[in-house]
């Protein structure tokens, strides 16, 4: 199938559970397109008992296409260039310290939690694995995806300074945890001896290097937008910047994924008030939020997809250590926003139920799902994937439901 009909096919698909699911399911777009391409997949996999054909079809066409570089080379840049947009420097700036720490000790500390943790649990279920491949999955299960995060807190209705930190977290901590999952791997396939001064070097050129590039995005976007007053061709420059800062980001080993939050940032606030007329302000949003919807819609229902390829040896104590997987994940996650909450709050005061609405609130998504296809063979890769891939579904349709009811009964108890 030519790539051309791979895209039509998944165009249509995910056309149609966007369809039935503000027909009948009225859900949140994301979680009602995962949960009915979910619903299709295990469809599928059940008809696939009586007549193999079927499934190995479906299986056949999710698998040409690769969700790793689909997420990470593709999609990833423009979700975040459009989820930075939108948001308020300002306000963001108020919270700066929070999600500084939250995105890189936090991101750390959670690493060495789950890894840790992993590496006791496995070889209760039969799996022995090194710790270097424990941390890898520490590593890339920490960091909350911005995509996911975004998608549902649009209409979860938590307060304003609640809702900053955990969106301008997951904005940034993706690009260190993908630093910390880079670092760890290369140790772990001996490409580099693990070293301080390794580690360092390669947080200093991708992090710094990365934002030192978006900003340098930024101005160039800014720059161009305030000399002209054209809403089309201001379009088209954004694009061009998202397409090819991505791009090059990657050709000089910077971090893309920070890269496009800064310039996003500088685009959607210096930009927006400076640079553009009301028109541009007016079409540039459109097309930026209907991008955001489209892939959105795309990336969902691909993780529904993928159980069809997950599926495979899915066994009953795999499925057991995932669950409980599920609630080491939180826990850690509960320690690691704990740790920077209490150590500021001495100096500040936060919300009531901060730390819980955090913990639940720091969703897991298809950026989990990509590194754990990048995990080497010699990982134990099929079974980080299979947890990784359980943790996702329950963050992203258990949590991603059940956060706006959450900070609801907080707020009746605070009140």
């Amino acid at each position: 199938m030519s790539l051309f009909e791979l895209i039509a096919v998944l165009l249509a698909v995910a056309a149609l559970l966007g369809y039935l699911n503000i027909r009948y399911l009225k859900l949140p777009t994301t979680i009602g397109i995962m949960l009915l391409s979910l619903l299709m997949s295990l469809v599928l996999v059940i008809v696939g008992l009586f007549v193999p054909g079927i499934e190995l079809f479906a299986e056949s066409i999710v698998s040409q296409i690769d969700f790793g570089d689909v997420l990470l080379d593709v999609m990833l840049s423009y979700l975040l260039f459009a989820g930075a947009l939108h948001v308020d420097l300002s306000d963001l700036s108020k919270q700066k310290w929070v999600i500084a720490l939250m995105a890189t000790v936090g991101v750390l500390i959670s690493t060495v939690l789950v890894g840790t943790a992993a590496y006791y649990l496995l070889p209760l279920f039969g799996f022995e694995t090194p710790y270097i491949y424990c941390l890898l999955f520490g590593a890339l299960i920490s960091p909350t995806d911005p995509v996911a995060v975004l998608g549902i807190l649009k209409r979860a209705g938590v307060g304003k300074s609640l809702e900053t930190k955990i969106t301008g977290e997951s904005l940034f901590n993706d690009g260190v945890g993908v630093v910390v999952f880079l670092a760890l791997l290369s140790i772990a396939t001996g490409k580099h001896e693990p070293s301080l001064v390794f580690i360092a070097e390669l947080f200093a050129v991708e992090v710094i290097g990365g934002i030192a590039f978006g900003v340098a995005l930024g101005f160039l976007g800014y720059y161009l937008l305030k000399r002209i007053d054209n809403y089309q061709v201001e379009v088209l420059i954004t694009l061009a910047l998202v397409t090819g800062g991505y791009t090059l980001a990657s050709h000089f080993h910077l971090s893309g994924p920070l890269a496009m939050v800064v310039s996003g940032l500088m685009i959607g606030n210096h930009g927006r008030l400076l640079a553009m007329s009301d028109t541009t302000r007016k079409h540039l949003d459109l097309f930026w939020e209907l991008i955001d919807e489209i892939l959105n819609a795309l990336l969902f229902a691909l993780i529904g997809f993928e159980l069809l390829i997950v599926a495979n040896e899915f066994s009953v104590q795999t499925f057991i250590l995932g669950l409980i997987m599920i609630l080491v994940v939180l826990a850690c996650r509960a320690i690691s926003v704990s740790i920077p909450v209490a150590t500021l709050s001495r100096k500040r005061p936060f919300s009531e139920g901060a730390i819980r609405m955090l913990t639940w609130g720091g969703l897991r998504g298809g950026i989990s799902v990509a590194l754990a296809l990048a995990l080497p063979a010699e990982s134990d890769r099929s079974l980080f994937l299979k947890l990784t891939y359980m943790v996702v579904i329950f963050s992203i349709a258990v949590q991603g439901l059940t956060i706006s009811k959450l900070y609801q009964s907080i707020q009746r108890k605070a009140g």
